[in-house]
């Protein structure tokens, strides 16, 4: 059973409704998410599962369970995993896909269980922040990173230096894999789950969730250099008072917040 995964498919035709559950399913655990017109899955280890969080969250709405193993997994991903193309900026694509044309970068991933294809608002939102941003010799932490997404974008766009952690195994080896196929060098991927790591950095990308984000904000905060700055994401509209309230106590500066499907990026500076 260690290598299988639990779905949850809940139906559900409310776009909002199916944001809204993402979120809380990712703050209980739950790794990947496939949108569908009438319904939504969601992904888990089955070690990392627990059905009285899940039904605490869901309440009275009604769900189907049901375990599918390793390979299948890659199997459902390799059929439904669509490319995404970020303005003409980034084109995201699995390697059976063909080249993008017309973009100024092109990022070829692995999906496997980890979250970050660009198909989500909050990975769409941090891309497309991250085209403003000089990296040129900059480095970067990477907090949450999933694919290791985040990460190849800022080294194909100069940084020089960067730290991708995660607290999933899975996304380890996901990233350290789509790290290889996209001919990175200067990445460095680490075991951690919080941002508690003594160095600092340029820039941090945080697409990961309001309460890790609050529960490791000063963590963050002694991780940012002077002037640098901080992309949050993984975050609904309504979150944004909280995580700026939290963000004004460790002195940043908000700079902007972006919109997409109710989903929000936030830029400060420190």
């Amino acid at each position: 059973m260690t290598d299988a995964t639990i779905q949850i498919e809940i139906t559900t035709k409310d776009e909002a409704v199916r944001d809204t559950l993402v979120a809380q399913l990712a703050a209980i655990g739950f790794e990947a998410f496939e949108e569908l017109d009438e319904s939504i899955k969601a992904f888990i280890p089955a070690a990392n599962y627990n059905k009285m969080q899940l039904e605490e969250v869901l309440g009275a709405q009604a769900y189907q369970e049901s375990s599918i193993e390793k390979q299948n997994w890659n199997e459902v991903w390799e059929s439904n995993f669509e490319p995404v193309q970020v303005e003409n900026f980034v084109g995201i694509r699995a390697s059976f896909h063909p080249p993008f044309k017309g973009v100024e970068q092109e990022i070829v991933i692995t999906p496997k269980m980890s979250f970050g294809t660009g198909h989500h608002a909050t990975t769409y939102l941090v891309m497309q922040a991250m085209r403003d941003i000089s990296w040129e010799g900059k480095t970067v932490f990477d907090f949450g990173t999933g694919t290791g997404i985040l990460a190849i974008l800022a080294e194909k766009l100069g940084a020089q230096k960067i730290l991708a952690i995660d607290n999933d195994d899975w996304c380890i080896e996901n990233a350290t894999e789509n790290i290889v196929i996209n001919q990175c060098s200067k990445i460095e991927v680490a075991k951690g789950d919080s941002a508690e790591i003594g160095s600092r950095f340029d820039i941090i990308l945080a697409n990961i969730n309001k309460h890790i984000i609050l529960a490791n904000i000063s963590y963050l905060g002694h991780s940012l250099q002077k002037g640098g700055l901080i992309l949050l994401s993984g975050l609904l509209e309504e979150d944004a008072s909280d995580i700026l309230n939290a963000c004004l106590s460790v002195g940043w500066k908000h700079q902007f917040t972006n919109k997409r499907n109710g989903w929000i990026v936030i830029q400060l500076q420190g």
